[in-house]
């Protein structure tokens, strides 16, 4: 339909240069085209733009996270308004700031010319190894990055690499442990010859580095913005604690009656997909994981249900509360909902994380998130410090594969649980 009119469209802008422009030359006549063209495309592109985003509103109004309408039948939601929560900061200490420095320190080694390595330097290196005079799979590489006493490969290896100098190459010899993780070259011996080719090491904490490498100009400065980075780091993760605390209030106080079986298959097959997409991975059939496993088909089928009963009573529980509080996921705190999760994973957009994970498991995750935030806004908090800072539960739950899980060990938006965690555990898709 679009490229009918935009061509019909060009064959009147035509018809129109030709009468009224006679006088014109061949540019004007071009460029007049070329202009009312572009005009037309824009409008086009304007009106299917707004008929997109009318698809999504209608979309967002529809979305439902269980089948049920009358949620009552299957579930008593506990209180979720009014609720007596404790939000505990952690202050961060001169340790802890110590500890973060040195860090990034060691992120940023410089390389260092003339020197022999030492323990701790991160070394560049081709290396190729024989056993018995053969080469053999993964004893050869190009460009390996090693940290030298922490290479991985053995600790001789380590200490032949200690005293050697840019360009030079040496041969250092190993005998692998019986235990060795790679049972291929376990127990044997091997000689590698190994060349040096770029020796960096962590720099040290000046006034020099720091105005060169940061936005501070003197250590004392740099210390003091880190520190303030590493609280406002507490703070956050003080947030997502105090969500998780919210939401398992709620869920301890709510009472399951029975389970939308509907919702139960969706869910159990889901999981099992999911599952399958890891077996398959393995190269092997769902029997020989199982069995790997140390676990029946029974007992297989048994956590299923257990996931899927999680993530139903979940899901039903977090509706309720949408739908008693004419929460959507198009108001303003549903959008500050969804820059939070876009910028947690790192996504481009919303999009990015649909296409990753999923439709159904971004819709539960930011369902989760906005409710939980209704539960947070609408409660009793006690402001405390604590003790040093721990990882808040929820930020322990953010993976790199998943989003926020609604069962127990598992891998689907949403909560844990003792019946269903809260924001955390992380949906793989």
């Amino acid at each position: 339909m679009k490229k009918k009119t935009v061509a019909a469209m060009l064959t009147m802008c035509m018809v129109l240069g030709m009468t009224a422009c006679a006088g014109g030359g061949k540019e004007e006549k071009t460029a007049e085209k070329t202009e009312n063209a572009a005009e037309t495309k824009e409008k086009e592109e304007k009106v299917d733009k707004a008929k997109e985003e009318d698809t999504k509103d209608k979309a967002k109004e529809s979305v439902r996270l269980v089948s049920a309408e009358d949620i009552s039948k299957y579930v008593t939601v506990g209180d979720y308004k009014g609720l007596k929560l404790d939000k505990v900061v952690s202050p961060v200490s001169d340790s802890e700031t110590d500890v973060e420095i040195e860090f990034r320190l060691q992120e940023n080694p410089e390389e260092v010319q003339g020197a022999s390595v030492e323990t701790g330097d991160q070394v560049r290196i081709n290396f190729t190894g024989t056993i018995d005079g053969k080469s053999f799979e993964g004893g050869s590489e190009q460009d390996f990055d090693l940290l030298v006493g922490q290479s991985g490969i053995t600790e001789e290896f380590d200490q032949g690499v200690l005293g050697m100098k840019k360009g030079e190459t040496k041969e250092i010899s190993v005998n692998f442990p019986e235990e060795y993780y790679d049972s291929e070259v376990a127990g044997k011996s091997a000689v590698y010859e190994v060349t040096v080719q770029k020796i960096s090491r962590t720099p040290e904490l000046t006034d020099e580095w720091v105005a060169a490498n940061t936005e501070s100009k003197t250590v004392a400065e740099y210390r003091e913005a880190v520190k303030k980075e590493l609280q406002a780091d507490a703070e956050e993760m003080a947030g997502y604690a105090l969500q998780t605390q919210a939401w398992n209030q709620v869920l301890e106080t709510s009472e399951i009656k029975e389970y939308p079986e509907e919702d139960i298959k969706a869910a159990v097959e889901a999981y099992k997909a999911l599952n399958q997409e890891y077996v398959d991975e393995a190269q092997m059939d769902m029997s020989e994981f199982l069995k790997s496993q140390g676990i029946t088909e029974e007992e297989y089928e048994e956590e299923c249900r257990q996931y899927a009963e999680a993530k139903v009573e979940q899901n039903l529980i977090v509706q309720y509360i949408m739908d008693q509080e004419d929460l959507s996921f198009e108001d303003e705190t549903a959008e500050e909902v969804q820059k939070e999760l876009i910028q947690q994973y790192g996504a481009a957009d919303i999009q990015e994380l649909v296409e990753y994970y999923g439709q159904t498991a971004v819709n539960e995750s930011l369902a989760l998130l906005r409710v939980e935030k209704f539960i947070v806004d609408n409660a009793e908090i006690n402001e405390k410090t604590g003790g040093s800072a721990e990882p808040a539960e929820n930020e322990d739950a953010l993976e790199e594969d998943g989003m926020y899980d609604t069962a127990e060990d598992t891998a689907n938006p949403q909560t844990e649980s003792e019946g269903a965690e809260t924001e955390a555990d992380v949906v793989e898709g």
